[in-house]
């Protein structure tokens, strides 16, 4: 392990290629464990964003699933986000929601990777921001092997914006192929 200035120990990963930072790093102080956890963004449905909103602010829809992209192009060539209709947490899901759940990531994955300058599609949930279930994908450029792991998200904020038209010829893609199969 490598250790900042300070001398506490950094983690392994800070040596990765696909870490994103080079240089001196610091650990920040760590955060005294708190008696209560806060409230996530949209607790309680009336003020959750994602019920919300309507059908026409997704890509693609079905009488229990919806798929948006992002407001503007990023970093990554696609980064869709699937979340249920229904107000509810991945630990909340019916069987039912939850196998629909594994065939929609396979769909969403093979449609995203069947874009063109698409490597890999990374899948992620991070449960500590929204209480309605969102889902991750993550598009990774093609020969971009600096972007592999769990860093993509850090990658997206970093890199240029992905051309804005192609973006959209994409998204349009993606609506196609859904509605499609």
């Amino acid at each position: 392990m490598a250790a900042d200035a300070q001398g506490s120990r950094l983690p392994d990963f800070v040596a990765w290629p696909s870490f994103p930072f080079t240089g001196e790093l610091r650990l920040k102080p760590f955060d005294e464990p708190v008696g209560v956890e806060p409230p996530r963004r949209g607790e309680d449905p009336a003020e959750c964003p994602s019920c919300g909103s309507t059908d026409a602010d997704y890509l693609w829809t079905d009488d229990r699933w919806r798929v948006k992209g992002l407001p503007k192009p990023s970093g990554l060539p696609m980064v869709l986000i699937l979340e249920t209709r229904s107000h509810l947490d991945l630990g909340d899901l019916s069987t039912m929601h939850a196998a629909e759940l594994g065939v929609l990531t396979v769909r969403l994955e093979r449609a995203i990777r069947s874009l063109d300058g698409v490597g890999r599609v990374h899948v992620a949930r991070w449960g500590d921001s929204s209480a309605h279930l969102q889902v991750w994908f993550l598009a990774r450029p093609y020969g971009r092997l600096n972007l592999r792991g769990p860093f993509m998200t850090m990658w997206d904020d970093i890199l240029p914006p992905v051309d804005e038209k192609k973006w959209r010829e994409d998204l349009e893609f993606l609506a196609a192929y859904l509605n499609d199969s």
